[in-house]
């Protein structure tokens, strides 16, 4: 594994040469079973002392700003709410955007939901035009029945995030994208997912910045969504094992980081 960790980290200080806004994942990345990783508030400070800026990022459409923002003060880390997004961002802006006014239908918990609500969604329980699946934590069998129903009869399908499971202090629960394989086992289709990797979260984010692409870095710890969103959009992106994926697991992968390193701490190296 020491042989692996050298040959993927030689040193480059180029590859965030153009970087401004330092996006980054927060569990397994800036933090781990609520406390804080070892250097990750260096790596932010270090951020500051060169000139960038960072933002959190979080697939994890059943939370919202002030839960995220809860976490982290908990953790000593207090942050404005401008600092954190989350993919329900992605999905209300999208929806303004390509669906301005059409009526939805949301799995969705009473946070996801009050997002939505504030964004100016127009949510319905009864012949809706958009079924938005997100992280509901408070699935019933009755609002599968009524999603699937509404697939089914051709209603546009969005995802917020397409995440198998998501980690808990006792294992992982069940995420969206276990939720969008039901969907598809019994109605043949499969929604357009907004979140990372996607290309809607990439324009969300260029937009709320005013910046470009090449002024963006990902940071996280998992392949399929914090590395294949710099990978598929030609964005740097950096890989920490600090969280699910290990350098084994990366040795695998078709999935390429522009660095793979430790934590946050040997990130820091780079800037």
């Amino acid at each position: 594994m020491k042989k692996y960790l050298r040959s993927a980290n030689k040193m480059d200080k180029s590859v965030f040469a153009k970087t401004k806004y330092f996006i980054i994942d927060m569990d397994g990345t800036f933090y781990l079973s609520g406390n804080l990783i070892e250097g990750s508030v260096d790596f932010i400070d270090r951020l500051k002392e060169t000139g960038r800026d960072y933002y959190f990022f979080t697939n994890n459409s059943s939370n919202n700003v002030e839960v995220c923002r809860a976490k982290l003060e908990k953790m000593g880390f207090p942050v404005k709410k401008e600092k954190v997004i989350v993919s329900s961002h992605v999905a209300a802006d999208y929806l303004n955007k390509k669906h301005p006014g059409k009526r939805v239908y949301l799995l969705g918990n009473e946070r996801l939901t009050a997002d939505m609500e504030n964004a100016g969604i127009n949510l319905v329980d009864e012949d809706p035009d958009i079924v938005l699946l997100g992280f509901d934590t408070t699935l019933t069998y009755e609002k599968i029945r009524k999603a699937a129903l509404y697939i089914s009869a051709g209603a546009v399908y969005l995802a917020t995030h397409p995440d198998l499971n998501c980690p808990t202090a006792d294992g992982f629960m069940l995420d969206t994208g276990s939720m969008i394989e039901m969907f598809a086992a019994s109605t043949g289709r499969r929604p357009l997912v907004l979140g990372k990797p996607m290309t809607a979260t990439v324009d969300y984010i260029t937009d709320l910045l005013g910046c470009g692409r090449d002024e963006l870095a990902f940071v996280g710890d998992r392949l399929a969504t914090d590395i294949a969103i710099g990978m598929n959009h030609g964005i740097p992106c950096a890989l920490v094992y600090s969280g699910v994926t290990t350098p084994e697991m990366y040795e695998k992968s078709q999935i390429r980081a522009s660095v793979a390193v430790q934590n946050l701490k040997a990130l820091a190296e780079y800037l």
